[in-house]
């Protein structure tokens, strides 16, 4: 059977860090069993739904590799939700119910009070045939549950948490249409992954109360259909090990802004929350071959800025000089990448390293003593294989001087800096006239 994955994302809004990690494990998972990976667009809220927002999370899916193999909308299959609504009321399983929301939740607070579940009390299922015409005459329409079969206890064999089982009478009936026709989450998904085939539901452990009553939802619509295999990973935390607003506000546009590689996201995301380290890899073939679900903890994942920003240099460091070529300043060539590369946070850091070797670079003022130290070393310039190590030889001997006091001086009249990219790699790059040329205003001082 191959492996069917789904990411199904609402768009409501952009993408954030939970979301891109939902993503990245089922496209992981498809990809590890040679299976597909779709994208559904939930767009059945016609109000809230943008079309800016669905171009963003393909734009964002995009950028993180995560290539679908299909994409499908919600908003282009509502005759399929008509037809299962259909089938469902045929069989009485689902049924009308007029309580506003303020009575349901006036309901669910006196059953707290009484330390009972608040679980609906299925009061519509007593309103007689006239009932429902006396609202019908008042011009007051029916919202729809789904009618949840009590005497089957509901059970699963979750990917991540093992074995699952509720008592469906300690669960409410789940609305699944609204009074003015539009649906709610819970039958347009059971639906979609039916007709779509999907055979592995991976999401988060809040979602967890939604697969059992899902569960149920399958056998009434499966009509010969594979029920998919559920697996609930743990939600993502802060760094402080709580639930963070900011995490919400955490996506693809504001990592991308602070020079975060889609790499480094990955590495991080596809591991945290597991028993693997999370190491700086940048091949996703070697994260496909041991994504496990196995390995998957029943502990919050805590997602760390300051360890994205580690791994984030890590892995530019590891960049080819073609997989940055098109962000990189006019003029910086594979051999200026190699030689500043080993320096940088984030390949847009580039730019202010390149512009030791453009110029025009501040010369920090010098003693007599190192100025004339300075203005040997323009003398001493000869070009060659390796003019950076000919130069410091032929100065040590001459002077005597090591260590700090034969190497920063040059250091800082070639480039400005009092550290930086290995100087054997750079004052090629800097070329003779020009390196001449900052020794020797170096010399003379300001």
């Amino acid at each position: 059977m191959t492996v069917i994955t789904r990411f199904a994302p609402s768009p409501t809004g952009r993408l954030h860090v939970g979301n891109i990690r939902t993503a990245l494990h089922n496209w992981m998972l498809a990809r590890k069993n040679g299976g597909r990976f779709l994208l559904r667009i939930d767009d059945t809220d016609a109000e809230r739904s943008k079309e800016e927002y669905v171009a963003a999370i393909r734009t964002h899916l995009a950028w993180l590799g995560l290539d679908p193999d299909g994409e499908e909308r919600q908003s282009a299959r509502l005759d399929r939700y008509e037809a299962a609504f259909e089938r469902l009321r045929a069989a009485d399983r689902v049924y009308r119910c007029y309580e506003t929301a303020q009575e349901l939740d006036l309901k669910r607070k006196i059953l707290l009070g009484r330390g009972l579940p608040p679980v609906y009390d299925r009061a519509a299922l007593t309103l007689s045939e006239a009932d429902h015409a006396a609202k019908a005459a008042e011009g007051i329409a029916p919202h729809w549950r789904f009618k949840l079969d009590h005497d089957e206890p509901i059970a699963w064999d979750d990917g991540i948490r093992g074995p699952q089982k509720f008592d469906p009478a300690q669960l409410s009936d789940p609305v699944v249409r609204r009074a003015d026709g539009s649906w709610l989450y819970m039958l347009p998904s059971a639906v979609d992954d039916l007709d779509m085939g999907v055979t592995d539901v991976l999401r988060g452990e809040d979602h967890v109360s939604n697969t059992a009553v899902q569960v149920q939802m399958f056998s009434a619509l499966a009509d010969g259909g594979q029920m998919p295999r559920f697996a609930h990973e743990a939600l993502l935390v802060g760094s402080e090990g709580k639930l963070s607003k900011r995490l919400g506000s955490l996506g693809c546009d504001a990592f991308r802004e602070r020079g975060i590689e889609p790499e480094a996201l990955v590495a991080l995301l596809a591991r945290i929350g597991t028993s693997l380290p999370v190491e700086p890899i940048a091949d996703r073939h070697a994260l496909i071959e041991t994504f496990d679900l196995a390995t998957f903890g029943r502990a919050p994942a805590r997602f760390d800025e300051a360890e994205l920003e580690r791994i984030n240099t890590a892995i530019v460091h590891q960049l080819d000089y073609g997989a940055v070529a098109d962000r990189l300043p006019q003029g910086m060539d594979a051999t200026g990448w190699h030689a500043i590369r080993p320096n940088l946070a984030t390949v847009g850091d580039a730019a202010e390293l390149w512009r030791v070797v453009t110029g025009p670079i501040e010369q920090p003022d010098f003693s007599a003593e190192d100025r004339a130290y300075l203005a040997g070393a323009a003398r001493a310039l000869e070009w060659g294989e390796d003019p950076w190590h000919a130069l410091t030889g032929a100065l040590k001997e001459a002077t005597g001087r090591k260590g700090r006091a034969l190497f920063l001086p040059l250091r800082q009249a070639l480039t400005g800096m009092d550290h930086g990219p290995d100087m054997a790699q750079l004052l090629p790059l800097i070329g003779e006239a020009e390196a001449r040329a900052r020794l020797e205003r170096a010399a003379k001082g300001h």
